[in-house]
Order: structure tokens, then sequence, then C-alpha cells
């Protein structure tokens, strides 16, 4: 068997592409995508009926026609893969809780219009304390949350205590800073800074009896995810989902419950002065978290002027 389909045994495997024909390539559980890969997509000539649907449906309302483009991407993944998408709210709306409780429920609302039932959308939102916020009154709707840009355990913490569904560690981004501010080139598998913080989280997870589950994120090789084998999730893009298919081999799991029980992690309340002080005192989380949200709010902008030219 090959490494795709040992790690499947141990994680559910989620496409992170918004192209359609790698979802079905692949056969994913669940898919992801956000603003910069909906913008790579976009561009494909395939998909250009997703486009132009969502122009016509729009009637010169850009703010419409951006969002059904979103949701139009999710339907069309939904009837590739079993689970479920998620769709992502406008980083610009990431310390707005009422703007992301409104984007929100449009996104939900248009899915159900094309008979896509909620359970099978998850929204994602910045791992923000407006993000935290928003996430916590979705979820008593029953609109089911993946909080997204996630870089510190403050941000885990917190989102499970709103009871967020889903959170998305973002491994790769980690890697590059901690690559960056010590001059190094690569790490070993098991010291790999990005590594070291989802396996914290998953540890405080699971020995603090947190229902929230924890889908790594935004890799940078292959070793990285091994790393995580056990992980809830692992959302991993196009390229090294070949790869572990092209690797024949056997994947040990990395993270268990039993094992995560035993940590000696003790338990912390996060509230929003303790959220953004341990933000504040993590300047790796603080910079990728600002420099996150700017680039999917970049890549809007970016789609926007795409659709201005085409309308």
């Amino acid at each position: 068997m090959n490494k795709k389909e040992n790690l499947e045994k141990l994680t559910t495997i989620v496409a992170d592409t918004g192209e359609i024909d790698e979802i079905k390539k692949y056969k994913p559980t669940d898919a992801t995508t956000n603003p910069s890969l909906i913008l790579k997509a976009a561009q494909v000539d395939e998909y250009k009926p997703l486009i132009q649907k969502a122009i016509q449906d729009g009637r010169g309302d850009l703010n419409l026609i951006i969002t059904k483009i979103f949701v139009n991407f999710g339907v069309e993944i939904l009837k590739i893969v079993p689970g479920r998408v998620s769709t992502e709210v406008d980083a610009r709306l990431s310390f707005d809780v009422e703007g992301s409780l409104k984007k929100a429920h449009e996104y939900i609302n248009l899915y159900k219009e094309a008979g896509i039932d909620k359970e099978r959308v998850l929204i994602k939102l910045a791992a923000t304390w407006e993000g935290v916020l928003a996430a916590r009154q979705l979820e008593k709707e029953g609109i089911h949350c993946n909080m997204t840009l996630m870089f510190n355990l403050a941000q885990a913490i917190a989102c499970a205590e709103s009871k967020a569904t889903l959170i998305s560690p973002f491994v790769g981004r980690i890697f590059d800073w901690h690559k960056k501010a010590e001059g190094k080139d690569s790490y070993p598998g098991d010291e790999d800074p990005g590594v070291i913080s989802v396996t914290q989280i998953y540890n405080y997870y699971k020995k603090f009896g947190h229902k929230t589950q924890i889908m790594g994120a935004s890799f940078r090789n292959s070793e990285e995810i091994l790393e995580l084998a056990g992980c809830d999730l692992l959302t991993i893009a196009p390229k090294f989902l070949k790869e572990l298919t092209d690797a024949e081999g056997a994947v040990p799991c990395k993270l268990t419950p039993e094992f995560a029980k035993k940590s000696d992690l003790k338990e912390i309340s996060v509230d929003e002065k303790t959220f953004r002080w341990m933000l504040n005192e993590d300047a790796m989380a603080t910079e990728k978290l600002s420099e996150g949200i700017r680039n999917f709010a970049k890549d809007t902008v970016k789609l926007e002027t795409l659709i201005k030219q085409l309308l």
C-alpha cells in the first residue's frame, strides 16, 4: 500500500485546493478552500462557467457575486467529496463580529438554495478574538466553524472553549517563520516547529476532553504530514497528495489520545485579556496572523478586480 492509503487509516485526509479535477483525482473525505485558492482556480478556463454563473446571478452586486463564486465552487466540490467543504469569510471581516456573522449566514443561505445542508459546510473564520466570538454564536445556531490562521495554543484554547467544530493550525507558516528567525534551512521532522505546535495543541485537546477537531494545514514537505499521522484531520495540497500516493511504505501513528493524556500540560482558561496577552507574547503567532489576514484580503481584492473587469 502507498503512504496516502496508510495515512488514511489514521487520519481523515482533506484536499487543500479549489481545483475540482485535483479533488476528483485524490478522492479525499473533505475539501477546504480559501481566497488564494479560489483566486487561482478562477483563472482556469475550465472553471469559468462557475464565475459566469455567479456574475449572472449577482446582477451587478460585487459583494454578492464574490459570495456566490465561493459557494459555486463549494457546491461543485460537494458533488465529489462525501464529507464537508470549508468556505472562508472575507479576511477583511477578521475583526468584525457582526460582519462575520452576516457573511456566514449569506453563505449558509446560498448553500441551502443550492440544496446543500448546513451540516456539509464549515464556515472558515480567522482565529482572532472577534473570530472566536463569531464562532461561539454560529455554533449555538448549529452552523459549524473551521478556525483558520491558527498559530499558537492561546488561539486553539479560545476556539475550543467557543465550541468551534474544527481548527486549522498552519504548520508550514510556523516552520517558515522559525527557519527565517533562526537562520536554518530545515529541521528534522520531529523538531519542526510547526509539527511541535500542532502536537502540543492535539495533546492539550485530548488531555482536557475538548471536542473541537484539529486539522493540520499549510505543509512545506511531506515529512511534516507524516509526523502528524493520527491527527484528527490533515488538509493536504495536491502535490503532496501525489508524493504520498507515489511512495510505498508504512506510516507509523505519531499522535494518540492515550499518549496525550499522559502529557504534563496544565489547563488554561482563555478570556479576552489572556488571549491577547498570550498572542502578544508570541512574536511568530502575532506576525503570522496579521500577515495571513493581509494576504487573504489582498487575494480577495484581486478576485474583485478580476470580476470588475469581466463586468
